[in-house]
């Protein structure tokens, strides 16, 4: 594979993970109800949830039990308690789950996941996720509910109503993305929960513009930092689903270069940068211009080196070529060097040798790698990916290693 620019780890902000498919509904509960030792009591033994188990360590004896017969079933209660204990000694139990996913309703989902979220068991949240979306369905109203319920959330509250929401069919509705948006902008609200607004917006299927405008405009506040950042990625995220179903990307990527060029979070700035190198436009002439700016001035080499890998995608490949023949000219990093020399040959093929000998002429380190490319395509190959693939060493200077 062709090397991508580190990706982002803030200290703080939302989780840069993809959540998991939620399939839990339905026999998706027994798969929850096998993986953590659940069980279900029939009847009205118990009456609510039970919040957790307390392991305990089952006492064998060695005595008889004497008495007479109600010693006997003392001593036989006493056998069953043992025998439950060791059975469940080191499992969360909620005897209740099953009537949990049967009765609950969007009105008294609060309350009755409270103990199961006191389990801090993942695959329990995941299924709480999976429900919430389930009694959302795509009624508007009962999600702006949720909305209002998780501005004032706390911890796994919180995540668990805004995973629901986003996976929910009512999010794509107007106006609950609408909801969403006015939370996440809202500067009364702890800049954490607004980034948690913000990026439950990530699975919708279009973006208005005055919504990417907004976004864009927070993402370059410097008070926005980690609901900036989710901002941005939200951008990114929706231009790829556009980009996958045949729309339209560049009222996205337009956003997105003003981030990248004029965010002053290094970091927010580094992730509106190397956005489109998961959805690959083809950069037209006032994109490609853009991107040679961030090339030029950008002050992190990692912006730099993802501003090489954007170019190498641009229509305009005489121009490009050039502008990596002077940018590395002028470079001082080594491995931005060898993000411009190797994109060279994505730019242009075989035809882009004259510029990489050169590059080698100007920093002798590289006249090895030249040479190895020079061979690779003097044995037919075309496509840089085969060619990137036949390099016996992808990581000449160590600067992958950087980014792990």
């Amino acid at each position: 594979m062709v090397p991508s620019t580190p990706t982002q780890t803030p200290a703080s902000g939302p989780s840069r993970a993809r959540g998991v498919p939620w399939g839990w509904a339905g026999a998706g509960l027994v798969a929850v109800l096998a993986a953590v030792g659940l069980v279900w009591r029939g009847g009205d033994d118990a009456q609510a949830p039970v919040a957790m188990a307390a392991p305990v360590k089952a006492t064998q004896s060695g005595s008889s039990h004497g008495g007479g017969g109600g010693g006997g079933a003392a001593a036989a209660g006493v056998e069953e308690a043992e025998a439950a204990e060791r059975r469940f000694s080191d499992q969360t139990c909620f005897p209740e789950l099953a009537r949990f996913n049967d009765g609950v309703t969007l009105e008294t989902f609060r309350d009755w996941a409270a103990p199961l979220l006191a389990s801090k068991d993942p695959l329990v949240r995941d299924y709480l996720k999976s429900k919430l979306a389930e009694l959302i369905g795509d009624d508007a109203k009962k999600a702006g509910q949720v909305v209002d319920w998780a501005r004032d959330a706390q911890g796994a509250a919180f995540q668990v109503l805004l995973s629901g929401l986003r996976e929910s069919d009512a999010v794509q509705k107007p106006q609950v993305a609408a909801r969403l948006l006015e939370a996440g902008l809202d500067k009364g609200l702890p800049i954490e929960r607004r980034a948690g607004m913000l990026s439950a917006l990530d699975t919708q299927k279009h973006l208005t513009p005055d919504a990417m405008d907004r976004m864009a405009d927070f993402a370059r506040d410097p008070a926005s930092t980690e609901a900036g950042w989710a901002a941005t990625r939200t951008l990114g995220r929706v231009m790829a689903r556009e980009s996958e179903n045949l729309g339209d990307a560049s009222p996205y990527l337009d956003r997105l270069i003003t981030i990248a060029t004029d965010a002053p979070d290094e970091q927010i700035r580094h992730l509106a940068q190397t956005a489109p190198l998961h959805n690959s436009p083809v950069l037209d002439a006032k994109a490609t211009a853009r991107f040679e700016r961030i090339l030029r001035s950008e002050g992190n080499e990692d912006g730099r080196d993802a501003a090489a890998q954007v170019l190498a995608m641009s229509s305009d490949k005489e121009n490009v070529l050039k502008t990596f023949t002077d940018a590395f000219q002028r470079e001082q990093s080594v491995c931005v060097r060898w993000a411009l020399f190797r994109f060279s040959a994505r730019v242009a093929g075989r035809d882009a040798l004259p510029v990489m000998a050169n590059m080698a002429t100007v920093d002798p380190r590289f006249q090895p790698l030249y040479g190895i490319f020079e061979t690779l395509y003097a044995q037919g190959n075309v496509d840089f990916i085969r060619v990137w693939n036949e390099l016996p060493d992808q990581n000449p200077f160590g600067c992958m290693d950087r980014h792990n």
